[in-house]
C-alpha cells in the first residue's frame, strides 16, 4: 500500500481517480479542510508539505502562467516523492494555443526537476465537448468547428492513472490515450443535438490561423490504438 497525494482531487478527473485508488492511503490536497484532505495551496505554496507521500498524482490545472507556477511550487516540495504522475493534454506540442504552451512548459519543468515522474497525455473528455456545446444554449445555432476530435471518458482516464500508480516511473511520457472514435466536432454536435432534443441547426465552422489548421490536421487526436472504449454516444446515454 502506497501513500498517495492527489492534487485536483475534487475535480472532474480527480473524483473518479481518487475512487480508483482506495486500496492505498489516499489524501487530497485542498485549500479547505475536510475528510482525507491535506490543507495546502498550490498557488502560494502555503502548507504544501509532501513529506510522507510516496506518490503524487498531479491533476490540478489552472489557466495561463499560473499552471507553470503551481508546477514549480509542487516540484520544490517534492524532493522525497518516489513517483510524480502528471496529467496533460494530447497535442500540446503541436497546437499553438496559449493554454497548451503553458502546459508544455510545466511538463518541461517536471522533466528537468530530478523527481521521478510519468506524464500522461489524454484527448479531450466527453464532458468537455458536452460543456462547450451546452454553453451555446442562447445562440440561434450550434456552431461546431469542422475538426476531428477523439474524446475519451473521464472514468477511463482515471483507470489509466490508477494503472500508472502501480508501475515504476517512466521518467518520460506514457503512451498518449484517447477515446475509441475519431469524429468531427460537427458529427459530435449532431449526436449531442439528438440526445438533448435540441432543434437549432448545427453550423460547421472553418477558421483561419495555425491553431485551427493544427486541429484540422488531427493534432488533437492520438496515434496508435485507442485506450478508451466508451463512445460519445455512450456518454450521452
Amino acid at each position: 500500500m502506497s501513500s498517495i497525494l492527489v492534487t485536483g482531487g475534487t475535480g472532474t478527473l480527480g473524483r473518479p481517480t481518487v475512487a480508483r485508488l482506495q486500496g492505498h492511503r489516499v489524501r487530497v490536497l485542498s485549500r479547505k479542510s475536510g475528510a482525507d484532505h491535506v490543507v495546502g495551496d498550490l498557488t502560494t505554496g502555503q502548507g504544501l508539505a509532501l513529506d510522507g507521500f510516496d506518490i503524487v498524482v498531479h491533476l490540478a490545472t489552472s489557466q495561463g502562467k499560473r499552471d507553470v507556477e503551481q508546477a514549480r511550487k509542487l516540484l520544490a516540495a517534492a524532493a522525497g516523492v518516489q513517483h510524480l504522475i502528471v496529467m496533460s493534454i494530447a497535442g500540446i506540442d503541436r497546437i499553438p494555443l496559449p493554454y497548451y504552451r503553458y502546459k508544455l512548459e510545466a511538463e518541461r519543468l517536471v522533466a528537468a526537476s530530478g523527481v521521478p515522474y510519468t506524464i500522461l497525455r489524454a484527448t479531450q473528455f466527453h464532458n468537455l465537448v458536452d460543456m462547450v456545446l451546452s454553453a451555446q444554449r442562447f445562440l440561434p445555432a450550434v456552431f461546431a468547428p469542422a475538426v476531428p476530435l477523439q474524446p475519451i471518458a473521464v472514468e477511463e482516464v482515471a483507470d489509466r492513472l490508477a494503472e500508472l500508480v502501480e508501475q515504476p516511473p517512466l521518467n518520460g511520457r506514457a503512451t498518449d490515450i484517447g477515446g475509441p472514435e475519431r469524429r468531427s466536432v460537427v458529427d459530435l454536435a449532431h449526436m449531442w443535438k439528438q440526445a438533448r432534443a435540441i432543434r437549432r441547426p448545427v453550423v460547421p465552422l472553418r477558421l483561419p490561423g495555425r491553431t485551427f489548421r493544427a486541429f484540422a490536421a488531427g493534432d488533437a487526436t492520438v496515434d496508435g490504438p485507442e485506450y478508451g472504449k466508451l463512445t460519445f454516444t455512450d456518454y450521452l446515454r
